[in-house]
């Protein structure tokens, strides 16, 4: 069966809902398969042995489609020898991401699901995670390896996923315990906010830094899970540096000022830790520095003009972010509003002020050298007037850029406002 012969369009118009789906439910479970030709059989069966239990829980129908994703070996010939097992195949291989995404198109179900092929997620759990989503509201529901049940993954993976578990939290400012899990039951109605989605095994961290981030509620319910026989195809340095820069990227694609303005504080904290070390010195009455103190205080400028600047940048990319997802800025760095004017509204008194005491301060020193003061000594005063003059007008430029940027992003509303005042 040919991949274009199994496709069916999905209607991406309709919007994401939590309402419990009326019966009766159909659930279409995907199997991505590459070579799995000693465990596909097992898999299928297992799946099939849940439909009693799935009936439980209001899945009255059960559908399994395996996608073979360019096997060189027996895989699709045991899949076509199957009953109840549809099969759809690539002629080359695609991809992890890819195989599931053509496994949705070719699907019929309300509800889509995903494993894997070599039996490493127990499909026993499929009724569980279909009632998350047909009596929790679930628009995702994962089979989480990390929240209590027995798990038998590798310490390196358990390492990885401990790293993009907190990553996708912090950043989504919301806690997911199992981002890369390849067990899911996901709303057919839900791919709208999820899509787009990579090809790779980037498939999954990805869907769950997007579910956060769309507010799609996620329910995480405990499986245990088994190392697979064999060689794995994750490869825990290339794939974990893939899974970490998609997921930076696709949070940038949604609320950058929380991921850029956490880098920016970080850079200020540091910048300002150094500077108390430095005045700590002075107060000690040492009043020349050596290499190491001069390094410092350029250290410390140079952290305090990235942080600045980052932290700006990352606020200004949020009113872009609105334009295109025309919707209001989304909340920055801490998740809710940190003062009742958002801070980049003062930005323009701030870089006023900076600006000018850095211009202050190089009329002083200017003034000092003139008089006859040592010229030698004069430069930490200049550099620190450029300094300040620089940030000044880094903060002042952003507050134009995004004010700009706020009367764009809420043109149409405006328009729509004041027309329905004119209207008869």
């Amino acid at each position: 069966m040919t991949v274009d012969a199994a496709l069916r369009p999905i209607d991406f118009a309709r919007p994401a809902v939590v309402a419990p789906l009326l019966p009766p439910v159909t659930l279409s479970v995907v199997i991505p398969a590459l070579n799995e030709e000693d465990g596909i059989a097992d898999i299928v069966h297992r799946i099939q042995a849940v439909a009693p239990a799935l009936r439980e829980v209001g899945v009255e129908h059960l559908e399994i489609i395996v996608v073979d994703d360019g096997s060189t070996d027996r895989t699709a010939e045991i899949v076509q020898s199957m009953p109840g097992a549809r099969l759809v195949r690539h002629p080359v291989n695609r991809g992890y991401g890819a195989a599931i995404k053509t496994g949705f198109l070719a699907a019929h179900g309300e509800l889509l699901a995903f494993t894997d092929a070599d039996g490493t997620y127990p499909p026993e759990r499929f009724p569980s995670l279909c009632q998350a989503a047909l009596v929790d509201g679930a628009d995702v529901a994962v089979g989480s390896r990390r929240s209590g049940a027995e798990s038998h993954m590798p310490m390196v993976r358990q390492v990885g996923n401990f790293i993009w578990s907190n990553l996708v939290s912090v950043i989504g400012n919301q806690r997911v315990a199992d981002p890369a899990s390849g067990m899911r039951v996901v709303r057919r109605d839900a791919l709208a906010q999820l899509y787009p989605l990579p090809d790779g095994l980037n498939f999954t961290p990805v869907m769950s830094t997007r579910s956060v981030h769309e507010g799609l509620k996620v329910v995480e319910i405990p499986i245990a899970y088994s190392e697979r026989v064999g060689r794995s195809k994750l490869s825990v340095v290339r794939d974990g540096t893939r899974f970490l820069k998609t997921i930076l990227w696709t949070s940038l694609e949604y609320n950058p000022a929380r991921l850029l303005g956490m880098v920016g504080l970080a850079c200020v904290v540091l910048a300002a830790i150094l500077a108390a070390g430095l005045v700590a010195l002075r107060a000690q009455g040492v009043t020349q520095l050596g290499p190491w103190g001069v390094f410092c205080l350029f250290t410390a400028m140079v952290l305090s003009f990235v942080g600045v600047s980052t932290f700006s940048l990352g606020a200004t990319f949020n009113y872009l972010v609105s334009l295109f997802r025309l919707e209001t800025v989304l909340v920055g760095l801490f998740g809710r509003p940190i003062f009742s004017t958002p801070l980049d509204r003062h930005f323009w008194w701030m870089g006023l002020t900076a600006g000018g005491l850095g211009i202050a301060l190089a009329v002083v020193a200017l003034v000092m050298g003139l008089q006859g003061g040592d010229i030698s000594r004069s430069w930490f005063w200049m550099l620190t007037s450029a300094f300040l003059a620089l940030i000044g007008l880094q903060l002042f430029i952003s507050w134009i850029l995004m004010r700009v940027l706020e009367a764009l992003s809420e043109r149409e509303v405006r328009i729509n406002q004041e027309m329905a005042r004119v209207t008869p």
